[in-house]
């Protein structure tokens, strides 16, 4: 199975956007300040069984949702855009 990396990676970004937004809610709903690792506990909740793995290197699927996060948090996700 072929495995196209740039639809993955879109839609990565995409669950971690929707991801974000869901728990800075919960935060200022609740007060409780959120960490990097809830909103990617979020983002693997989500997935499905089958989701691809990255298969090389030792930067794991959390590792890349974190930096993720970390970038729409900060903005520089969209600085090019």
């Amino acid at each position: 199975m072929s495995v196209d990396y740039e639809v993955l990676t879109r839609d990565l970004i995409t669950r971690t956007e929707q991801a974000v937004e869901d728990v800075a809610h919960l935060a200022v709903d609740t007060g409780i300040t959120f960490k990097i690792d809830d909103v990617v506990d979020a983002v693997e909740r989500e997935l499905p069984a089958d989701y691809p793995e990255p298969t090389t290197g030792e930067v794991t699927r959390r590792d890349v949702v974190a930096q993720m996060a970390r970038d729409i948090l900060s903005g520089d996700m969209y600085e090019d855009a």
